[in-house]
Order: structure tokens, then C-alpha cells, then sequence
């Protein structure tokens, strides 16, 4: 945010989280969370350990298949952020037991392959709570077909205020209908590029900048977030 301030550039404090949901995981976007917020950083450093436990355990697998690898190598890639399989996949591209990043996901670390280490992941209501709590709103990131008005409605009521409709993944007929939901069900709209840096882009992944976001999609997420403020503080 210093940089942005300095660069003229303006930059929306944010975090991707991951919960349950009824098909495994659920990725959402979390925008406007103050960076002074107890509550968050309290949830993040359980979401950390978890982090940490679960590269300690993919590791472990890795080893068990013969593969040489341990933990300062992942902590090494990862270079203080929280860890994750992109960490373990570029510990593993660095030691040459892939050619690449995608061969690492393929053969090791993507769901059901023999490294694979599962999260032990918050409820939506859990993470609304705390989110909602410190003023944040809160985005279902790129749906695709799971976004269904049932699937939706379900997550409005834990506490859902907005949905992804533009995602590298999400072609044009997709968009128009996530839209359309969208309205219906008063949930606000959101997008963006789900850039992993240039390693990881690709038809999942891509530049920053791709996805053309609505200026008043922005502005309509700062109005909810202020009339949350408000209501809060009434």
C-alpha cells in the first residue's frame, strides 16, 4: 500500500481464504480488510500453522516416494509468505525433481495425486464473521459452473456479499450468466486476473490487468463496505 501511495497507484488491502464448502474447498475474496484488524490477523496466523503443518506433511509424502526435499527448501522459496503447493512445487523445480511447476502439480502435489495434503479449512460463516467484523466484504472467487442460484443462495446466507463474474477461466456465456445471478440474488459483482506470478499463468492464471474489471463494480464494493461502517458504528 506505501508503494502504491508512492507510485500513484491505488491499492485495496485484500486476502484470498479458503473454506469448506459442500465440493471440498471454496476460495474467497476478501477486499477492504484494515491492516490493523486483530480479528484478521489472529485468523491468519491459525490459517499459517495450518499452512505450515500441511507443506511439513506433503514433504513427508515426498520423501516417502523418494524424492529429496525438506522443509527449509520449501521456507526458502516461499521467502516469509504463507506456505503453499506453489512453494513445495518451485522447492521441487529448484532440486530438478520436475522440469517444470505444471509437472510438479501433475505428478505430485494436485488434488489425489501421492503428495497431496489436504487443509483443514474454516466454515464461510466462521470467516463472514470475522471478516465482516473489521468492516471487509466478501467475494466467491471463480465459480465456474458451481455457481449455480442454489450453490449462491447458500453462500449468501453464511454471508456471501458478492460474487467473481470475470475470471481467466470464465468465457463470455459464463460471465453474462454469473451476472445475471448475480443481480437476481442482490449479490455485488467482482473480477479479476487470480494472478500466481509468471510462473503459474496460464488458462487459470493470468497477467494482471486481463480482465477489463467495471470501475463502478469497485465503487459499488466501497458503497456496501461504507454502509457496513456505518451501520456498525450506529
Amino acid at each position: 500500500m506505501a508503494a502504491g501511495e508512492r507510485h500513484g497507484v491505488r491499492v485495496i488491502a485484500g486476502c484470498e481464504f479458503s473454506v469448506a464448502s459442500p465440493w471440498g474447498e471454496l476460495h474467497v475474496l476478501g477486499y477492504f480488510l484494515p491492516l490493523d484488524s486483530t480479528d484478521i490477523s489472529d485468523f491468519l496466523v491459525g490459517r499459517r500453522e495450518d499452512r505450515r503443518r500441511r507443506a511439513g506433511m506433503m514433504v513427508a509424502r515426498l520423501n516417502g516416494l523418494g524424492v529429496e526435499l525438506d522443509m527449509a527448501d520449501v521456507e526458502a522459496v516461499a521467502d516469509g509468505a504463507a506456505l503453499g503447493r506453489p512453494h513445495v512445487a518451485r522447492a521441487l523445480l529448484r532440486r530438478r525433481a520436475v522440469a517444470d511447476v505444471g509437472e510438479a502439480f501433475d505428478r505430485y502435489l494436485g488434488w489425489g495425486r501421492p503428495a497431496f495434503e489436504p487443509k483443514q479449512l474454516p466454515s464461510m460463516q466462521d470467516l463472514a464473521a470475522v471478516v465482516h467484523r473489521a468492516g471487509g466484504i466478501l467475494s466467491a472467487a471463480h465459480l465456474k459452473d458451481r455457481a449455480t442460484r442454489t450453490a449462491l443462495s447458500k453462500l449468501q446466507t453464511a454471508g456471501l456479499d458478492a460474487v467473481e463474474v470475470r475470471h481467466p477461466r470464465h468465457g463470455a456465456e459464463l460471465r453474462s450468466r454469473i451476472g445475471a445471478l448475480a443481480e437476481a440474488l442482490g449479490l455485488l459483482k467482482t473480477g479479476g486476473s487470480d494472478w500466481h506470478g509468471d510462473s503459474l499463468s496460464g488458462l487459470q492464471h493470468a497477467t494482471i490487468g486481463s480482465q477489463q474489471v467495471p470501475g463502478d463494480w469497485l465503487d459499488q464494493l466501497e458503497s456496501a463496505r461504507d454502509a457496513r461502517r456505518t451501520s456498525a458504528e450506529g
